[in-house]
């Protein structure tokens, strides 16, 4: 069954890239060992690395050959990795363990454990103060650490589930709140939320990129939409279409367009005009659920995590969404080239 399933996905793929003669198109597919689901793709420019939040580790891939360089962990409920190559180090979160793990960017080996809130989800690097913010989903609450010395230094409270974040380089970070559709603005220097912003007709914000020149935040929602928002002053400029259940978006600084991936097996992509003025220019078909991804801003190819799944089980308090199963070695990382 499982080999049946591999070629049926293939042929689909195949399929779908033959139909996106312009634009983005599948090059590539990356078996990868391991089981269980995924979540966050971070990809460091610097070292060429791509890290995948993979359940009980993360994988790590040369961005440039596409080569499985070996895995981090073990994690207990993987979800974000960020590389802070200046420290030499790498931060992960692990969601069930309530924990940053801290490994060296070399070897890959884990040098220690940092405590956090409860069920630690996102997690970027701020360059403007040189701290990592981890972003604790259970306990509406932002863990901050201090890469130099791998140790944490503080705790926000958001009063909100946090989902996704991004820095703007001067001493802001922006985080979507889900449960609340808003928009936080935190002062990473003093380390205090100092914005509150209402997302209209944004449902559920989850993913969150930024156009830090024209200063204007795209806000992935769970309403099969984007909001484009004015990072001054939290005013939605705009609304654009995308596939339902987003989970990943980002800004190609050097083609001006934003990407975003939903687990309805759809990639959107989205031209930049001006700053106020955007418009689809293509909508790829990908894997359900491939709600992740990873830009490389060197190549802009972006590496979608992808897997087989079995029939969705009836809701438990383990599993209240009756999840589905990931099936056991069809995970792999598709390689989306323009």
């Amino acid at each position: 069954m499982r080999i049946a399933l591999l070629l049926a996905t293939a042929l689909m793929l195949a399929a779908c890239a033959a139909q996106q003669p312009q634009g983005y198109h599948l090059a590539e597919s990356i078996p990868v060992a391991g089981e269980g689901g995924w979540d966050l793709v971070s990809v460091d420019n610097e070292t060429r690395r791509v890290y995948i939040a993979h359940s009980t580790k993360a994988d790590v891939l040369d961005a440039d050959s596409g080569k499985v360089l070996g895995s981090v962990g073990p994690l207990d409920g993987a979800h974000g990795v960020v590389a802070v190559p200046e420290a030499g180090l790498g931060f992960a979160t692990n969601g069930k363990a309530n924990k940053v793990t801290v490994f060296d960017l070399k070897t890959l080996a884990v040098k220690g454990e940092i405590p956090t809130g409860k069920k630690p989800d996102s997690i970027i690097y701020d360059p403007a103060t040189k701290h990592v913010f981890a972003f604790d989903a259970d306990s509406g609450s932002a863990t901050v650490i201090d890469p130099a010395h791998a140790r944490k230094i503080g705790t926000i409270a958001l009063k909100g589930a946090p989902e996704f974040a991004v820095a703007d380089g001067k001493g802001h970070v922006f985080l979507n709140l889900e449960d609340k559709n808003e928009m936080l603005v935190i002062d990473s220097r003093r380390l205090k939320v100092v914005k509150r912003w209402k997302l209209a007709s944004c449902t559920e914000p989850a993913s969150l990129a930024m156009d830090r020149v024209n200063h204007r935040l795209f806000a992935g929602c769970a309403n099969s939409m984007l909001a484009v928002v004015n990072a001054h002053n939290g005013h939605v400029i705009t609304t654009l279409p995308i596939g339902k259940h987003v989970d990943a978006t980002a800004f190609d600084a050097a083609t001006h367009e934003i990407i975003s991936t939903a687990a309805d097996g759809t990639l959107t992509v989205i031209a930049q005009d001006d700053a106020d003025h955007y418009h689809v220019t293509q909508t790829v078909k990908t894997p359900l659920r491939s709600k992740t991804f990873g830009l490389d801003e060197k190549t802009h190819r972006l590496f979608v995590p992808s897997a087989g799944f079995g029939p969705a089980p009836t809701p438990t308090k383990d599993n209240p969404k009756g999840r589905p199963p990931v099936l056991s070695g069809t995970f792999n990382v598709l390689i989306f080239d323009r």
